[in-house]
């Protein structure tokens, strides 16, 4: 397994240090280095980027304030000089938060995260892929739904709630797990707080989409690629 990653810091030496222990580990790969983060964002947006390295601290625009306009953000590991925002950074779900000077030891449990983190989302998806059903915990006990009841997900702060014909649960678990496990064939990421079952959608009307009596918001900055990948090879014309 190798991890695409980027360094995003304003300190000339502090992307220095990150770059020399990101060649020390063996499962990162450098593919860009960046002293503003708007720089970077092609780079994030166009998918390349698996993990990012983002200061807090900067010029114009802080690393939090950046990570939040994100979209589709990839797994963020945060660096400072300031451990008094450790709090926010792990409010936006960060993988870790390494407070500078840094050791190669706390850089490389901080990475193993992440590495752990692809390795259990790629067991997931090709579980999942294969199953026809999963279970979430719900009301103090196990619940058993299967994919094809789904009719979409929502996010409320630290829980996600799973919508189906007949019920709703809710769960404590990260709106990007659920986005990571759930069949990218079959679910689509349509807003920042929903996720819908593509085979489930009754019709679509500017930027609503409506399954049965719900209407469930498409983002204006996703829209294209949600109407894209809803209607390729499925949108009959004269």
């Amino acid at each position: 397994m190798s991890i695409n990653c980027i360094v995003i810091d304003d300190e000339p030496l502090a992307r220095k240090g990150l770059k020399e222990y990101i060649a020390d580990t063996d499962f990162l790969n450098l593919v860009g280095e960046f002293d503003n983060p708007l720089k970077a964002t092609d780079i994030i947006s166009n998918g390349g980027v698996q993990l990012l390295f983002l200061d807090i601290q900067m010029p114009k625009i802080t690393g939090l304030e950046f990570f939040k306009t994100l979209q589709n953000a990839p797994p963020v590991i945060f660096t400072t000089a300031y451990p008094q925002y450790a709090l926010e950074g792990f409010e936006v779900n960060a993988l870790d938060y390494l407070v500078k000077p840094i050791s190669f030891e706390r850089f490389l449990k901080a990475t193993l995260k992440a590495k752990e983190y692809y390795e259990v989302r790629d067991k997931n998806t090709s579980e999942a892929t294969a199953a026809t059903y999963f279970f979430i915990k719900a009301d103090n006990k196990l619940v058993k739904i299967a994919y094809d009841e789904v009719l979409f997900v929502e996010a409320l702060q630290n829980y996600v709630t799973i919508y189906t014909a007949d019920k709703k649960y809710m769960t404590y678990l990260t709106f990007k797990s659920v986005e990571d496990y759930l069949p990218a064939d079959k679910f689509l990421k349509v807003h920042k707080s929903y996720i819908v079952a593509a085979s489930k959608i009754d019709s679509i009307e500017g930027s609503d989409i409506r399954i049965g009596e719900r209407h469930i918001p498409i983002s204006r900055n996703q829209k294209e690629e949600v109407m894209e990948k809803l209607l390729k090879g499925k949108f009959l014309k004269r």
